[in-house]
């Protein structure tokens, strides 16, 4: 993969690039989708996905990171920037995208379950409760 490559979005489709050049980065609501196939039409406000949201410049960033397998090596090779750029721009965009929880702490309806099966102490329970506040 290339600058070119990455420049020509072949891994983004041009009409969120043009929607996302015309919001000029303002939240924007779809209120119609339309399934290609089908025809199907859906109504209602739907958000745009959070990568869409992005300027285009950082939706095609994102895809040659992705498309690296996050290689910040090769991300410098494609920009032909330092590492210290990239890891600025990775965490910029970062702080645009919320994330999910991958290991959220546990409920207090777990903790409970858990000291009922005798897998963990009174103790361990009361030091989970506390954490989890």
């Amino acid at each position: 993969m290339n600058r070119e490559d990455v420049a020509e979005g072949k891994e983004l489709r041009v009409d969120w690039q043009e929607l996302t050049d015309l919001s000029r980065g303002q939240p924007f609501v779809v209120e119609r989708v339309r399934l290609a196939d089908s025809g199907i039409v859906v109504e209602g406000q739907f958000e745009p996905p959070e990568l869409a949201q992005l300027s285009a410049d950082d939706q095609v960033f994102v895809a040659a990171f992705v498309r690296s397998h996050g290689s910040i090596k090769e991300m410098e090779r494609i920009f032909g920037v330092s590492y210290p750029t990239i890891k600025s721009r990775l965490n910029r965009i970062a702080g645009h995208l919320d994330f999910v929880d991958t290991d959220p702490a546990p409920g207090s309806a777990d903790v409970l379950d858990r000291l009922r099966r005798g897998e963990i102490s009174a103790e361990d329970a009361l030091a989970e409760l506390e954490r989890s506040r």
